[in-house]
């Protein structure tokens, strides 16, 4: 039985859930199992094992009552950017190394109120500042998939959202959350093989997530099936008077509309991400799904996204500046680490030195930079120009097209360490999914197929803002032709 729930799509769980062939309780018990089976994978930082199995007797209760919630029972994970009350939360950062939230963030509080239970807080890049989850202060996160060729190697689950994405990979929750600033959802989607989903700018409340960059933090989700994401992300969204940037749109019901076909869809594939050196597989893989989207009734349209040479550039520029400005709260006098110094400025020196790692104080030294006297209009005013102008490439192309179809990201899942000497090249693994990022736009990656030693592939789908509805349809039709079914070895010695 346990073999059998730890594979199900939250779909699935609730139509057995509702004839009654299993309990929440036991649906939950066998996520904890498998979590506590896979803790060499470094995915969870808190595990809440117990709050989780009481709240799990309570749905029981209520799905007895006939008062069943939209996600009744559903065991998820929550990324440790989310402030929870009650349970610790440390943005994986030693300066939050003890942080208890007296609240609930808004999203968590949604996920709760539709019923879902959280069976911990995953890991991720510190602050959410990484492409690899290597950035932790809690050690890296491992991939669940291995290489065929070079099995020995334990390979990176992406990031910054690592935690989560492995964690809903290796059967550990059936969805969990996630935030994208630059791809974070997105990329650790295709390198673990799952589906993940970044909404528009603004169709979730920010309110009670650690903020990196204010101006493209979003909140996400992984799961298992496209169904599944459209299920969640229904739930997590709507306008919060509490958060400034959160928008008063209407949300619709997206899993319902997902099964209108793509007939007649104009599918945009933009001649600027063929980008030199990329796999040939995932060329191969982004011409077959664009195919597959042809069978099933779309028209393929040539695009071009002129300005998306520019866009990782222009976003290692604004994301740095906004960091610089919210981690400066982080000054051992409030709350988190507190090291003494001989006056205030040593003491601010000191916490903030031993609470943030490398990368962290890298970017904090960038943004400060660029946000400097001197250097402000020559860095982060022409980024912001530079930003309108990549948006404005967008609102053209959705002139021709409905949904733009490109490779998730340049690579499959690298080995742990690979690339940390290089933090250029690690910033480059973000150039397909910081454009919409950028922009404002939604994107969704679904797995498409494997690479030659048999490691996932995404392809992402970006939508026009406030219409993830078309995004679905368009990730839902794809993934329905694909049929990806293949498991991480993690799943498939129990499944």
């Amino acid at each position: 039985m346990t073999e059998k729930l730890i594979s199900l799509t939250m779909t699935e769980a609730l139509t057995s859930l509702k004839k009654k062939e299993f309990t929440a309780t036991e649906l939950v018990s066998a996520h904890i199992a498998q979590m506590e089976a896979t803790r060499s994978l470094n995915a969870f930082l808190t595990e809440t094992a117990e709050q989780a199995m009481a709240q799990a007797k309570d749905s029981d209760a209520r799905i007895a009552r006939g008062e069943m919630r939209p996600m009744e029972g559903l065991p998820i994970a929550m990324k440790d950017l989310y402030c929870t009350k009650d349970v610790r939360t440390t943005a994986a950062s030693k300066i939050l190394d003890t942080f208890v939230p007296p609240y609930e963030s808004t999203v968590s509080q949604k996920l709760l109120d539709a019923g879902t239970i959280s069976v911990g807080k995953t890991n991720l890049d510190e602050f959410a500042m990484g492409g690899s989850n290597t950035n932790s202060a809690y050690g890296p996160v491992e991939n669940p998939w291995h290489s065929t060729k070079y099995p020995e190697k334990k390979l990176v689950s992406g990031g910054s959202s690592g935690g989560s994405a492995a964690a809903v990979a290796a059967g550990a929750a059936m969805g969990a959350t996630g935030t994208d600033t630059g791809g974070s959802t997105r990329q650790p989607g295709s390198f673990c093989g799952i589906v993940g989903v970044k909404p528009t700018y603004g169709r979730c409340s920010r309110w009670g997530i650690i903020a990196f960059a204010s101006s493209l933090d979003q909140a996400g989700c992984f799961t298992r099936s496209v169904e599944d994401s459209a299920l969640m992300l229904t739930q997590m969204s709507g306008f919060d008077p509490k958060d400034s940037t959160s928008a008063q749109k209407q949300v619709p019901d997206f899993a319902a509309l997902l099964k209108n076909d793509v007939k007649g869809l104009r599918i945009g594939i933009p001649k600027e991400y063929r980008v030199d050196g990329m796999p040939e597989d995932i060329i191969a893989v982004w011409e077959k799904g664009a195919a597959l989207l042809k069978d099933a009734g779309a028209t393929i349209v040539d695009i071009s996204l002129p300005h998306t040479q520019y866009a990782v550039p222009t976003y290692y520029i604004i994301a740095p500046a906004e960091a610089s400005s919210n981690l400066a709260r982080y000054d051992g006098v409030r709350y988190g680490l507190r090291v003494e110094g001989k006056d205030l400025q040593e003491t601010y020196e000191l916490s903030r030195a031993a609470g943030f790692g490398p990368e962290v104080k890298r970017r904090i030294m960038v943004g400060t930079y660029c946000l400097s006297s001197g250097y402000y209009d020559a860095y982060y005013t022409k980024a912001q120009k530079v930003r309108r102008l990549i948006a404005d490439d967008f609102k053209a192309a959705f002139e021709k097209c409905d949904t733009i179809l490109t490779p998730t990201a340049p690579s499959a899942a690298f080995a742990i360490g690979e690339n940390e000497d290089d933090p250029i090249k690690m910033y480059l693994g973000d150039v397909f999914t910081i454009p919409a990022s950028l922009a404002g736009l939604p994107g969704i990656s679904i797995p498409a197929g494997l690479n030659d030693e048999s490691l996932p592939l995404g392809l992402q789908i970006i939508g026009k803002a406030w219409d993830e509805e078309t995004m679905f349809r368009t990730a839902f039709a794809l993934e329905q032709a694909i049929k990806f079914e293949t498991k991480p070895a993690t799943l498939r010695k129990v499944a």
